[in-house]
């Protein structure tokens, strides 16, 4: 379960000592790439490849665990408002499963504490409070009865519309090669940016590296500099723009100053996009909690590239264009799927707060992922049902003018008259910055507009049971064939 250099169970990873210096060389990509996303000096050895490999455990077997609540009591009726039970009551794919019991894992070794990055700009973590839950305010769950889970998507495909989703998912997923040549270019980026930045390292960042993923996604870059000196995004970005012009095997590149500047452009011969942003960490600690949660459930990327799909194809899928960005809709997804009545995932930061700590040295933050251990749900529904309950739960259960979606607290937090969450038509909370990621849908049309596409696509779903009732499959799988 842990990699070859990880501490034994229950001692420091780094025993008595102070940690080592942060490793310069990563390799933190799905597969085994060799030099992935890596951060190469001489002498210094490689990490073993970032993996998720769930794996047959041999864990004690223990009762069921109570439910309990943050403060370890036993969590009671009182608990729950009276919509979130209507809700669970409604959805018949949680009801009637008779399914493995839920895996938890031993307690972990803690990581040394963590010491803040520097305050650098472009970053918004000043937005953070100090009442985030320390390494030792939640302990560990405890472990109930073992079993193994199913490692095919066929497990989840037995009815057509289940069927139709995994044909989506297997034709439109990102490959080895799409990912080898964001790598490529990332790594000679990096090779050329630190000619004038010297400390500079350069992130694959977003889908590309969560594992969510399209063989049509752009790809997404942070570049981080550290040091006491504060960075201004636009003059560095001014900087590596003139630098690009210079390189063979860039083009087009565009210097956009929004709220997050970032240097659009081109690899040369090709239609793969990159963004750059400077110093805007939190995108590097969403990618691997993101990743994380991706691979915690064989159902997890199927039904997020399902949902991304249907939600570009009715147009509600554009946060330029004041509806739902692509990190929102999967927060969405994976709220629904924390709050069911028999929860596919859990929260992974409320479970394991030390490896996805917002204080996190940047360098640490590719490593914590896998110290996190499989998680197994009693939920065996198939994805064609966990498509129908997450159109109908948006539909018909959520409560947009009273609730924030919290996949940090894995449960919906209500709505107060912070600024930050009032006169808000969709609330969605940031896990790690806790802002509100949906804050482009300001205009009630476009919230209206959102809404009824939830509520029209449940209802003919739930007639047709037909993916192609909401979506063009075929023509999407071809224009994902045919644009790489």
């Amino acid at each position: 379960m842990f990699p070859r250099n990880a501490a034994p169970r229950g001692r420091s990873p780094y025993g008595s000592h102070p940690p080592p210096p942060a490793p310069r060389y990563y390799d933190y990509n799905h597969q085994s790439l060799g030099g992935g996303n890596s951060f190469y000096a001489p002498g210094l050895e490689r990490l073993p490849t970032y993996e998720w490999k769930p794996t047959a455990s041999t864990y004690p077997v223990l009762p069921p665990r109570t439910p309990t609540t943050a403060n370890g009591r036993k969590r009671q009726n009182v608990d729950y408002s009276p919509h979130v039970v209507k809700r669970q009551r409604l959805d018949s794919s949680s009801q009637q499963l008779i399914g493995p019991p839920l895996i938890r894992a031993p307690p972990l070794p803690r990581p040394p504490r963590p010491r803040p990055d520097p305050v650098v700009a472009g970053s918004s973590r000043s937005n953070f409070d100090s009442s985030y839950p320390s390494p030792r305010s939640h302990p560990h769950p405890k472990v109930p009865a073992v079993t193994e889970r199913s490692n095919s998507l066929q497990t989840y495909a037995k009815d057509k519309l289940s069927g139709q989703m995994v044909e989506l998912f297997e034709e439109c997923q990102q490959q080895s090669s799409d990912l080898d040549r964001k790598e490529t270019c990332r790594t000679r980026l990096q090779q050329d940016i630190q000619q004038v930045y010297a400390v500079a390292r350069l992130y694959l960042t977003g889908s590309s590296m969560n594992g969510l993923g399209c063989r049509s996604s752009d790809a997404d870059l942070c570049l981080v500099i550290k040091g006491n000196k504060r960075h201004d995004p636009i003059h560095v970005l001014s900087v590596l723009q003139r630098l690009f012009k210079s390189l063979s095997y860039v083009e087009r590149t565009q210097l956009i100053r929004a709220k997050v500047p970032i240097l659009r452009f081109r690899e040369k011969g090709s239609d793969l996009e990159f963004d750059l942003n400077i110093n805007n960490t939190v995108g590097i600690r969403n990618t691997f909690l993101l990743r994380s949660y991706a691979y915690a459930d064989l159902r997890i990327r199927p039904m997020i590239l399902v949902v991304k799909k249907w939600a570009r194809h009715n147009q509600i899928n554009d946060a330029s264009k004041g509806t739902l960005s692509s990190y929102t809709l999967v927060l969405m997804v994976l709220h629904y799927l924390q709050t069911l009545n028999e929860p596919v995932l859990p929260s992974l930061q409320r479970d394991y707060p030390e490896w996805f700590n917002p204080f996190m040295d940047i360098d640490m933050v590719p490593e914590g992922p896998k110290h996190v251990p499989p998680y197994i749900s009693r939920n065996q529904s198939s994805l064609g049902e966990l498509l129908l309950g997450f159109l109908k739960y948006y539909a018909t259960h959520f409560r947009w003018d009273k609730q924030v979606i919290s996949v940090r607290e894995a449960r919906a937090l209500p709505k107060n008259n912070s600024q930050e969450w009032r006169n808000k038509y969709i609330c969605v909370e940031e896990p790690f910055e806790r802002n509100n990621v949906a804050r482009a849908v300001h205009e009630k049309i476009k919230f209206d507009a959102i809404k009824a596409q939830f509520a029209e696509s449940s209802r003919i779903l739930q007639q047709r049971k037909d993916l192609n009732s909401i979506l063009p499959v075929r023509a999407i799988i071809t224009k994902e064939s045919s644009g790489r």
